[in-house]
């Protein structure tokens, strides 16, 4: 364990003269040029002089101190303020003999330095716990994101920081975490027959949203007290495999193959038990497919529920924390509200147009279904899926079938022109993908033509190429063989939507292309969420994807840099250049 490898002290020597020693255990070395410290706090205090009073020794073509490093620092301060506590933060990096390498280290301690003479003074040493495993660099900008999430948790007004979190929850409303969410709710609507009222609509909703806020709310909390993500650990393919059933068991059951429903004799027991029997039920089945939607189909992570789960870790107050998820979660589901609020009024009535409305449904839920299964599946699968999907769809629309008379030729003409579009499309796509293509976008590129007049054509622009990592180890290696060079690390997984958002449009904009060409770019790929993929995102502190870390040219975390959730080429870019 590093607590036993490494056992750091400091002691105030006399007014602005603070000794450090990093005792060693046994066998235990550490890097010369790893070891640093640095004032942390406050501002207008500085380390003016650092001395090593060792000499470093040659070890396997490295310099390194044995048996312990003894440390002297120098402060001073821009003005005399008398007594002030000082926070110094040291940072080191050690191996053993026997072969294991200890993850860089960071120890705090806060000494009560004296400013105002040059006497003797009593210091009260108060020894912090370790922020983290990595190498940090600070910040003149005060920490991330995430981390003045943090701090307004920490020491705002209770409502305040309920309002804040509420707008969390409508600013993620707009992003691609809710949208699958809104089809579901809708279908779920759909099926429950012609006859909604606006009520009822709403009150459906409510019961969608409020399972959906409970879930966010435990998995959070479970996340912060635990370190576990559930969202995270569901997004496995049995998990995503068993939805994506029940999903397709529903779009069945709304085509008119069967009903999904309780059996004859009990609805009647029911009945009998109350009148009202028919008009509240199937809240149960609601609830369930609120619940189960907000852990499997849309685990976001984004800087407001990275605080609060990183304020629930470090301080235990679940109470909070949970309270600010919850209002978070309800901030989401404000669309679905509004969906529910609009299906009295726009909702079609009994008859021809339901059952068709109730078919869209049904095509639409088997979308969802492959759309999750997409995240466990080769690509080329998936657009095989896709093709198939939207060739039956065609045919449900009649794309093969001739006009009949008796029908407004007009509406009858324009579905049937959407069936012949979608059959092209599916066709496309189905030949796409036996060709080797796997871009929705572009399913012909594996045709594209590469010689031109006999000679090879010049070659298009290429996009951001990563080298994937799954371990710390893996990240260790690359930092250190590109010394000189700064690194951007990008958390991703095939399940993260944002991920896919990083993917499909930040990473593809020639401007965030170009101002990226001197990174190191490498992806830490959480996909399978093995034990060295959780190892590698709890040493960064971080929930689950996407999270993008980046590193100074000595291979230091710049921790305020750190950036939580999805930004636009043009945030991405002012991000980059404050750097």
């Amino acid at each position: 364990m590093p607590e036993e490898a490494f056992k750091p002290k400091a002691t105030l020597q006399d007014d602005q003269h603070i000794s450090i020693d990093i005792a060693l255990a046994e066998g235990i070395y550490v890097y010369a040029d790893k070891v640093d410290a640095k004032v942390q706090a406050p501002s207008g205090v500085s380390v003016s002089e650092l001395k090593i009073n060792a000499e470093a020794e040659e070890h396997d073509g490295d310099k390194v101190h044995l048996h312990h490093v003894p440390i002297e620092i120098v402060l001073s301060s821009e003005k005399s303020e008398g007594i002030v506590p000082v926070t110094i933060g040291l940072d080191y990096q050690g191996c053993s003999d026997k072969g294991l390498c200890y993850e860089p280290q960071h120890k705090e301690f806060t000494l009560d330095v004296d400013f105002s003479k040059t006497g003797s003074s009593v210091a009260a040493e108060k020894s912090m716990p370790e922020t983290g495993t990595a190498q940090r660099v600070s910040s003149e900008e005060g920490g991330s994101e995430t981390d003045v999430i943090v701090d307004t948790l920490k020491g705002g007004n209770i409502w305040a920081i309920l309002a804040l979190f509420f707008g969390f929850g409508l600013a993620l409303s707009l992003t691609p975490c809710i949208f699958p969410m809104i089809p579901i709710l809708s279908s779920i609507i759909v099926s429950q027959g012609g006859n909604i009222t606006m009520k009822r609509g709403f009150t459906l909703s409510l019961v969608y949203v409020l399972a959906m806020a409970a879930a966010y709310t435990i998995a959070g909390i479970m996340a912060g007290m635990f370190g576990e993500n559930l969202q995270v650990i569901l997004q496995n393919p049995w998990a995503i495999g068993g939805f994506a059933l029940i999903f397709v068991a529903l779009a069945f059951s709304m085509f008119g193959f069967y009903e999904i429903g309780l059996p004859a004799s009990i609805q009647t027991k029911l009945t009998r038990v109350s009148d009202k029997a028919g008009e509240q039920g199937g809240f149960v089945g609601v609830a369930v497919m609120g619940f189960l939607s907000a852990l499997i189909v849309g685990p976001c992570v984004a800087p407001g529920l990275a605080a609060a789960l990183i304020y629930i870790g470090q301080t235990g107050n679940a109470a909070l924390g949970g309270a600010a998820l919850f209002v978070m979660s309800l901030g989401m589901g404000i669309p679905l509200l509004l969906i529910g609020l609009g299906a009295g009024r726009f909702m079609p009535r009994p008859g021809g147009w339901m059952n068709t409305v109730t078919e869209v449904f049904g095509a639409v839920m088997i979308g969802i279904a492959i759309w999750m299964l997409a995240r466990v599946l080769p690509e080329w699968i998936t657009m095989m899926l896709w093709a198939i999907f939207f060739i039956v769809s065609s045919v449900y629309l009649g794309a093969f079938e001739p006009l009949k008379d008796g029908i407004r030729r007009s509406w009858q003409s324009f579905v049937k022109a959407i069936g012949i579009v979608l059959m092209l499309y599916g066709t496309v796509l189905f030949v796409g993908a036996l060709s080797g293509g796997t871009s929705m976008m572009h399913p012909l590129k594996g045709f594209e033509v590469k010689v031109c007049n006999g000679a090879q054509a010049a070659e298009a622009p290429q996009g951001l190429s990563f080298q994937v990592i799954h371990s710390e180890a893996e990240l260790e290696r690359i930092l250190a063989a590109n010394k000189g060079r700064m690194v951007m690390l990008d958390f991703s997984a095939q399940w993260c939507t944002a991920c896919k958002e990083y993917e499909e449009i930040t990473f593809a904009d020639a401007d965030v292309i170009a101002a990226l060409k001197d990174f190191v770019l490498v992806q830490a790929d959480v996909t399978a969420n093995s034990d060295d993929e959780k190892a590698l995102t709890k040493r960064f502190g971080l929930f689950g994807p996407p999270g993008i870390l980046f590193f100074d040219e000595n291979g230091n975390w710049i921790e305020a840099k750190t950036l939580v959730g999805y930004k636009a080429p043009e945030a991405f870019l002012a991000h980059l250049h404050s750097l």
